[in-house]
């Protein structure tokens, strides 16, 4: 089986359209998948102007009948943008159509119509603008699947990390730093990495404080919640570790290859680390959803929209790593 792959058009001001594209010019990825786009025609035909692709577009009234031939891209219509939509501008209209292609996403996976989802990036003022008030991809995903448990899976050549805490202040991560809280990250890791092929997920759990808290000297937190949580995941039959001190944890997954991920406490602790090794190259996986979702790890860039010089290798991974995650999933 070759995965149906749905990939929303994100924000039609970004971008997205163009990154797609350029994207499905690797007659490779069709070997191993059927990419299918949910957005708009018109748009994707503009980004295939702009980039000088040589592929051709084609409307699709189901995303399963899609994707099936290199050098045709397939477009499951919504039409639900003018055709003279500016670039590099906030819009309410391009953020209204970027939750509809996810929310029509949604309907196709959760039925089983597509085994993953790859989304184009969004922009949040555009969204607010468009009605629809969530922080991101990973919240509106949760929202619509109806799930609350669910957590953001960064994923980069050499390194993975996946957060306890993600788009809070700092001040407010450190309070959500509960012991129930880490076991279902470190369940997470431990799932999605298996996802991935890897049988026994060999897992790091960063301390919250310098020095992992220094029994206590610079912070109760390490002691009181990751401890237990590490303890109880062990008990399991995980094979996890931690907590291990901020300042070596990504010294030891990623350089020394000790781990397969890291759970991290916070957003910039995981954040930082992977952009630094792998800007260009990173994934982000929604884990705890019904589905499988990848996305590329950037916005969208608006001082790059129009112009075709925007780098797509973001989402080339992102579509790779979707169509491996669901072969492993569903077979």
């Amino acid at each position: 089986m070759k995965p149906v792959l749905g990939i929303t058009m994100g924000d039609a001001a970004g971008v997205g359209p163009e990154i797609i594209v350029k994207a499905l010019t690797d007659p490779t990825l069709y070997e191993i998948a059927c990419p299918v786009v949910i957005g708009d025609k018109k748009i994707i035909e503009q980004a295939i102007s702009i980039t000088a692709a040589n592929l051709k577009c084609r409307a699709v009234s189901h995303p399963g009948i899609g994707g099936q031939d290199f050098g045709v891209l397939d477009v499951l219509d919504l039409n639900n943008l003018p055709g003279d939509l500016p670039f590099a501008a906030v819009d309410g209209r391009a953020g209204k159509a970027a939750y509809e292609y996810v929310e029509t996403a949604v309907h196709y996976a959760l039925n089983r119509e597509i085994h993953a989802i790859v989304t184009a990036p969004l922009n949040k003022e555009a969204l607010n603008a468009g009605g629809y008030h969530f922080p991101g991809h990973t919240e509106i995903l949760a929202h619509l699947a109806g799930t609350k448990d669910y957590a953001m899976m960064l994923s980069g050549p050499s390194l993975k990390v996946i957060h306890v805490t993600t788009h809070v202040s700092l001040r407010r991560a450190c309070e959500l730093i509960k012991q129930e809280r880490i076991l279902r990250v470190i369940e997470l890791a431990h799932a999605s990495v298996k996802l991935l092929g890897i049988d026994k997920p060999r897992i790091a759990v960063a301390g919250l404080n310098p020095h992992s808290g220094e029994g206590g000297l610079f912070g109760t937190e390490d002691l009181e919640e990751i401890i237990p949580a590490v303890a109880q995941a062990q008990a399991m039959g995980m094979n996890v570790e931690g907590p291990i001190a901020p300042d070596t944890v990504f010294y030891r997954a990623a350089l020394k290859q000790e781990f397969d991920i890291v759970v991290v406490m916070y957003h910039d602790q995981g954040h930082i680390p992977l952009k630094v090794l792998g800007f260009e190259t990173g994934v982000n996986i929604t884990v705890g959803l019904p589905f499988i979702r990848t996305s590329v790890d950037h916005g969208t860039a608006f001082d790059k929209a129009g112009k075709g010089t925007a780098d797509s290798r973001s989402m080339t991974e992102a579509l790779y790593l979707g169509a491996r995650m669901a072969k492993v999933k569903f077979g």
